[in-house]
Formats: structure tokens, C-alpha cells, sequence
């Protein structure tokens, strides 16, 4: 029995040494992030004031660093971002309705928290405004939002983590259930027009209309699948279900989605743990390793595993992917924080220039160091592992 009892205890030290790296990691790069970027306005590279959500992202993580530790520090370097950019009447600067545009509605994740705390109703006002923008957001014709007024009759996956955990909270805070609903509405639609069976993976974006040059004409849906949306999809799907009431009659449907996706994506992960920017050619000419779908990977499956949505096998893919992104894509700079390498800066469809989501498309966008959409789930993604 001793013996059975000292080698149970071997093997919880061993299984604690990742979660204990991931502790150490999540702590320096929260910090490194505060060092690189003094006020939050700077995060991901930002260049003036703005309710950004990227931003968003950036803060979302400090304050989970701040439940996670206790320490002061994160939280007042979230608040302060917040209370520049929201005056006594709720209005969010630079923000504008008129534009419904589900980026915007990302940051108001982080007002809940700093209204919750101080109680000031400059934030509860600002909530109000975003969640009346949903409930006035145009919509595919099965109700879906678009993703924004210039992107008619389109759904992005990236919208998903956008707007649908943000209006699920509203619904569960103030006591109206039928907006709860509505969030969850939109992954059915969205996972109906995008997830592809062959795959398992999920394309980037679907065109009700058909009519973007980018959109198959049988199917609507854009031809590739596009890592960092897909890491927005499974994101979304595991913090929506923090709003979903345990006994709502489409929460076995949610976390069906999320296990479906968690279990295929070990198939389209390199030996090192990490993730391509297009995710099913991993070996392809041009395509790489990239840093956010890899984060984002790590903390979507970590926190489904924590939560219970998926086996707990499944750990040891987020905890692959934390090997290789720091082994792989962390830098320490010369003063000694760290630096998240190798992160798309930014990728899209349509527009102008117009974007076309091929595979050439996507693997020449931008890429630079230290990306938000990199850093906070990287952040994130260490605090599940700790848990």
C-alpha cells in the first residue's frame, strides 16, 4: 500500500510539471504584454484610442489573469482602457451602430466584469447599446447574423466569438432568456452552412446569396478552411456554454459541436504540437506553423477538458500545443519578456482589395509578433492548463 501510494504521488508531480510551466508562462507574458503595450489601447499594435476587438481579446485575458491571481494590477490595466473610452452616458468612443459590425461587440465582454465590480452605470448604459445593436443586426434569412452591413448576407465564423458568448451573458444577467436563445441559434445556423463532413473542419465563412466571388455557387461556403476562424468557432462554442443553462434543451447540441471539432483536430496537428495557418495542408508549400489558431486551439480543447465536454485524453493535445509554441514560437527579447512570433496579422474575405480565400490568399497575409488575437488565448490557454 506505501508503495502504491509513493508512486501515485510520482505520477501527480510528473502530471503537475506542464500545468506548472503553464502557471510560470501565463504570468510572464501577461506581464510582458503590460511592459510592451502601457495602456490597453496599445495592445495588438494599436495606434489610437479604441473600443477594438482585438483590445478586447488582450483585456479578456488580464482579467482572467487577475481571477486567476489575485492581483490588482491586470484589473486596473482593464478598467483604465474602459473608462477612457466609455463617457457618463454609456457612448463608446469611435463606436457607431449604424455600421453593425459584430467586431464591435467583443469588448463589451469586458464591461460586464468592470460593471459587476464598481457598479457604474456609464457601463451598464454601454451594454445596453451594444445589446440593442444585436437585437436590430441584419440577418440571413434563418435569422443568422451577418457579420457586418458591408458583408451583406454573410456569416463568418468569426463572428460567432464576436457577439454570441456577449449576448448569451446579457441574457443571463438581465433575465431575459429568449436572447440566450438567440446566441445559441446562431451555431446552429452557422454549423449548418460551414462544417464539412469530409473534413470535420469548419470553412470560413458562408454566403446565403451566393453572389461574393469567393462563395461556392451550390453551397455558399468560402473554399478554405482558415485556421484562426475555426479558432474563434471553438472558442466561442466553450465560453457561450459558460452562459447556457445547464437544462437548455440545446446545450447537449453545443457541446456536441465542440467534441465533434476537438476530436478531428489532433488529425490536422504537426508532430511539434502546433497548427497551420490553412488547416488541412499542413505540409503544403507556403503554409506554416501559426501562433493564434495554435493558442486558440490550446485553450478551447484545455477549458472543454476542464469543463467536462470532452474526454480527458484530450489534455495532451493542449498540452502538445503548449510544448511547441514555446519551443517553437516564443521569444525572449533582451530584457527578458517574451514575444509570441510568427501571428497573422490579419485575414479576410471580400473587400477591397478584394480578398478571395484562396490557399495563396491566406498564407501571404501579414505576419508579425505579438498579434492579440495570438497573445490573449496564448494567456488563456495557460490559466486552463493550470487549473
Amino acid at each position: 500500500m506505501k508503495r502504491k501510494i509513493i508512486t501515485l504521488l510520482v505520477a501527480s508531480l510528473l502530471a503537475g510539471i506542464p500545468t506548472l510551466s503553464a502557471q510560470k508562462y501565463a504570468g510572464r507574458f501577461a506581464d510582458s504584454e503590460m511592459a510592451r503595450f502601457p495602456e490597453a489601447w496599445q495592445l495588438d499594435h494599436g495606434t489610437r484610442l479604441y473600443f477594438g476587438y482585438s483590445q478586447g481579446v488582450g483585456c479578456s485575458a488580464l482579467l482572467k489573469m487577475w481571477k486567476a491571481t489575485g492581483q490588482e494590477k491586470y484589473y486596473t490595466y482593464v478598467e483604465a482602457w474602459v473608462d477612457s473610452l466609455v463617457d457618463e452616458a454609456g457612448n463608446i468612443h469611435l463606436y457607431r451602430v449604424e455600421d453593425y459590425n459584430l467586431d464591435f461587440i467583443n469588448s463589451g465582454k469586458v464591461l460586464f466584469e468592470v460593471y459587476k465590480r464598481g457598479g457604474n452605470p456609464k457601463y451598464k448604459a454601454a451594454i445596453e447599446r451594444l445589446a440593442r445593436q444585436l437585437q436590430r443586426q441584419p440577418r440571413t434569412l434563418e435569422g443568422g447574423f451577418w457579420h457586418k452591413l458591408i458583408y451583406p448576407h454573410q456569416m463568418w465564423l468569426d463572428g460567432l466569438y464576436m457577439a454570441s458568448p456577449f449576448l448569451a451573458r446579457y441574457g443571463r444577467e438581465f433575465g431575459k432568456p429568449e436572447l440566450i436563445d438567440d446566441a445559441v441559434n446562431q451555431f446552429m445556423i452557422c454549423a449548418r452552412h460551414t462544417h464539412d463532413q469530409r473534413t470535420g473542419l469548419y470553412h470560413h465563412a458562408w454566403d446565403e446569396s451566393r453572389s461574393q466571388r469567393w462563395a461556392d455557387k451550390m453551397t455558399g461556403k468560402s473554399p478554405n478552411f482558415w485556421g484562426r476562424a475555426t479558432g474563434w468557432w471553438l472558442m466561442a462554442l466553450v465560453d457561450v456554454l459558460d452562459e447556457v443553462p445547464a437544462d437548455h434543451p440545446y446545450r447537449p447540441a453545443l457541446i456536441r459541436l465542440a467534441r465533434g471539432l476537438v476530436e478531428v483536430l489532433p488529425n490536422y496537428q504537426d508532430a511539434d504540437g502546433l497548427w497551420s495557418q490553412v488547416l488541412d495542408q499542413p505540409g503544403r508549400a507556403g503554409n506554416y506553423q501559426e501562433a493564434s489558431v495554435s493558442s486558440m486551439f490550446m485553450y478551447a480543447i484545455a477549458k472543454a477538458v476542464n469543463k467536462g465536454y470532452v474526454e480527458e485524453r484530450y489534455r495532451k493535445v493542449a498540452e502538445r500545443a503548449f510544448e511547441g509554441i514555446t519551443k517553437k514560437l516564443i521569444r525572449e527579447e533582451a530584457d527578458g519578456s517574451l514575444s509570441l512570433t510568427r501571428c497573422c496579422a490579419v485575414s479576410g474575405l471580400g473587400g477591397n482589395p478584394y480578398r478571395d480565400g484562396s490557399f495563396e490568399y491566406y498564407v501571404n497575409e501579414r505576419i508579425r509578433d505579438n498579434d492579440a488575437k495570438a497573445t490573449g488565448p496564448f494567456i488563456m490557454g495557460c490559466i486552463e492548463l493550470n487549473r
